[in-house]
């Protein structure tokens, strides 16, 4: 059947094209408008998504601080103790702030079936990925920056280089984002988070070298911390802020940029095949 004819009062500004939705070929406004989503889902929470992981933070260096507090002042290769455990506290709540973002997103939309609605607009899966994981990015970003803050009252921070800050913070909150995203849209409940969680994310940030300098391990322990992406993280992020590293930037830097690319190559695929969404 012929389509009817629209009034001349009906004007291409008020039904756009597909192409102008769009604007070209990509689709700007269902990205930016997924990504301000997932924004505004944790800022409105902020007690939980942000205020929470700034005070564990701080429950942390406090007990570190009276458990050492009747011993001698010690270094690390020269760097004063809290001054190398304060990036790793950072870092911590950075990552595992990311992850529970994405994770708790897609799963919440899985369980309550709402996830049909984000797959039926014209969101390509790239637009899709790239905001779940800037979403995660932020979150992990503000809760950095707030969590620094909060040390800095206790203990003067001095930057040593912006630039591996942002570059190793961004890669390790970009992956923890992604590892979020495919757990979520692999589990088929909280449990199965839950236990992504507690057997990889957690064990994987305390043996990375948060608390403590790996040079103290033996031999073996210190060439299997090597294979850990999340020491890779904490060292490049802890050179930013001390100056000092236990491995070598260039080597952490492609260890974390390799692996983001190999979990966006997986999340791709397991958003463009629907794996356990569209079944």
């Amino acid at each position: 059947m012929d389509s009817l004819p629209l009034p001349d009062s009906v004007t291409a500004a008020t039904y756009p094209a597909p192409a102008a939705r769009i604007m070209g070929r990509v689709n700007w406004i269902g990205f930016w408008t997924l990504f301000e989503k997932e924004i505004r889902r944790f800022v409105k929470v902020y007690m939980q998504t942000i205020v929470a992981p700034v005070a564990t933070a701080l429950l942390f260096y406090v007990v570190f601080s009276v458990a050492m507090s009747g011993g001698a002042a010690r270094d690390v290769d020269g760097v004063p103790f809290f001054n190398f455990l304060a990036p790793g506290l950072i870092m911590m709540a950075m990552t595992q702030n990311a992850f529970a973002n994405t994770s708790s997103s897609v799963m919440v939309s899985k369980v309550q079936g709402s996830i049909v609605d984000v797959l039926m607009t014209p969101i390509s899966p790239t637009e899709l990925g790239v905001a779940y994981t800037l979403g995660g990015v932020v979150r992990g970003m503000v809760v950095g920056a707030v969590t620094a803050l909060s040390i800095a009252f206790f203990l003067p921070l001095r930057v040593h280089d912006f630039g591996a800050l942002f570059v190793f913070g961004f890669l390790a909150t970009a992956m923890l984002s992604m590892l979020g995203v495919m757990g979520a849209v692999w589990a088929d409940k909280f449990d199965h988070i839950a236990a992504v969680t507690n057997f990889i994310v957690t064990p994987l940030t305390f043996l990375s070298g948060t608390f403590y300098s790996v040079e103290r391990f033996p031999p073996f322990l210190r060439t299997l911390t090597q294979w850990n992406p999340f020491f890779y993280m904490i060292d490049g992020f802890r050179y930013g802020f001390t100056g000092h590293a236990e491995a070598s930037l260039w080597t952490g830097f492609w260890v974390l940029f390799v692996l983001d690319l190999a979990l966006w190559l997986l999340m791709q695929r397991m958003l463009v095949t629907g794996y356990k969404l569209k079944s």
